[in-house]
């Protein structure tokens, strides 16, 4: 019986290390959501204050404005694949418990647990891969919108720049007075 036990046990650990590992990537799936909703909030912020009179009169605000409305619906994407990547990891979650409750009621009863945990685990375990190909396409689009933003900074910084060398031709950079530099001026 002892080495019935310790069987059921070791089925019953299986889908655990499963749940363990769709737990973090819960964890870390619902912080990705927090990021992408605070990133459209601060991108509407930034969106507001650059159709206003005083955000038209910032270098690049065009340019800018048109990469936010590019972005939003990315963000739009990203959540749309974070919350389905959510779903299908707390489906993975409750197929894998399931799955186990199963296994140790089996034993606990002295019946053959059949074919049904078999196949729970089997939809449990594609539900974990379902999830994360979907985080994987989810981290392409945020790369895909940071390389965008670093691609815009650049520009502001060649604007900047390029002002920085008109208003100082003639002298090195290391000379010039830090409350004249162009970054300081807000």
């Amino acid at each position: 019986m002892a080495d019935t036990s310790l069987s059921v046990l070791s089925a019953m650990i299986t889908p655990a290390v499963l749940i363990s590992g769709a737990g973090t990537l819960l964890m870390s799936t619902s912080t990705r959501v927090g990021r992408a909703t605070d990133r459209v909030r601060h991108l509407t912020a930034r969106f507001r204050l650059l159709v206003s009179a005083e955000g038209q009169q910032e270098p690049r605000a065009r340019q800018e404005k048109q990469m936010i409305v590019r972005q939003l619906p990315r963000l739009a994407r990203r959540t749309r694949l974070l919350v389905r990547a959510m779903t299908a990891l707390y489906v993975a979650v409750a197929l894998l418990v399931l799955t186990s409750i199963l296994i140790g009621g089996a034993a606990l009863l002295g019946e053959p647990s059949g074919l049904l945990p078999v196949l729970l685990a089997v939809a449990g375990s594609a539900s974990l891969a379902y999830a994360a190909l979907l985080l994987s396409f989810e981290t392409r689009l945020s790369a895909r919108t940071t390389r965008e933003e670093m691609d815009f900074l650049v520009g502001l910084g060649e604007h900047y720049s390029a002002l920085y060398d008109d208003t100082y031709p003639d002298q090195d950079r290391a000379s010039v007075p830090v409350a004249a530099s162009p970054s300081r001026r807000s």
